[in-house]
């Protein structure tokens, strides 16, 4: 089951995360949300509607609007489609603890088979959110020994919603919620929801 993973790293008697998840209903578009997490080290969760859940990849830096920028994007368990509304604190000492925020959100195209792009390590989409719009691209990188966890590199496709980071960096210029219109620091003292 793609959730099995996801659920075996939680205790939900602890951590306000949703538990269950649920296929897409096959009404209206796929998701993606950009969750921007700031466990050990902050950190922007991309997720993808793929087969019913959200395949994840953590971008250290965060996405970027510049071609020119390939970021790391770290493979990690798929999510619930739940998961895609959750803000909040996951309490320190469980799995992932730190401050949650919902910091894009919206339509998620996938170019070609999105499971089998997956799969094969190139995966090509179109994002129609609030912050990051246009083509994009995963492409994971070759295994180096000893990894633990797929490497992917995320680039933005050179397209008319590419800027360079010099004229506009969207991780520093809108970092607030586009669910609440929060802070982190103002989720963070919120509690869990």
């Amino acid at each position: 089951m793609p959730l099995d993973e996801y659920r075996r790293k939680r205790d939900f008697t602890v951590t306000p995360e949703p538990a269950d998840g649920r296929a897409h209903s096959g009404e209206g578009a796929l998701t993606f949300v950009v969750h921007k997490h700031a466990a050990r080290q902050l950190h922007y969760d991309l997720r993808l509607e793929i087969a019913g859940a959200y395949a994840s990849w953590a971008i250290p830096k965060g996405p970027s609007l510049d071609p020119a920028d390939k970021r790391l994007a770290v493979h990690v368990e798929d999510h619930p489609l739940e998961y895609g509304a959750f803000e909040g604190s996951i309490p320190e000492g469980e799995y992932g603890g730190g401050t949650v925020m919902v910091w894009d959100r919206g339509s998620f195209i996938p170019i070609g088979d999105p499971a089998r792009g997956a799969t094969d390590g190139q995966l090509k989409f179109g994002l129609k959110g609030s912050k990051l719009a246009g083509s994009w691209a995963l492409v994971r990188m070759r295994p180096r020994p000893g990894e633990r966890q797929e490497a992917w590199l995320l680039i933005k496709e050179r397209d008319s919603a590419a800027r360079s980071r010099e004229e506009y960096d969207v991780v520093a210029a809108e970092p607030d919620s586009v669910a609440s219109g929060r802070t982190m620091d103002e989720i963070a003292s919120a509690g869990a929801p």
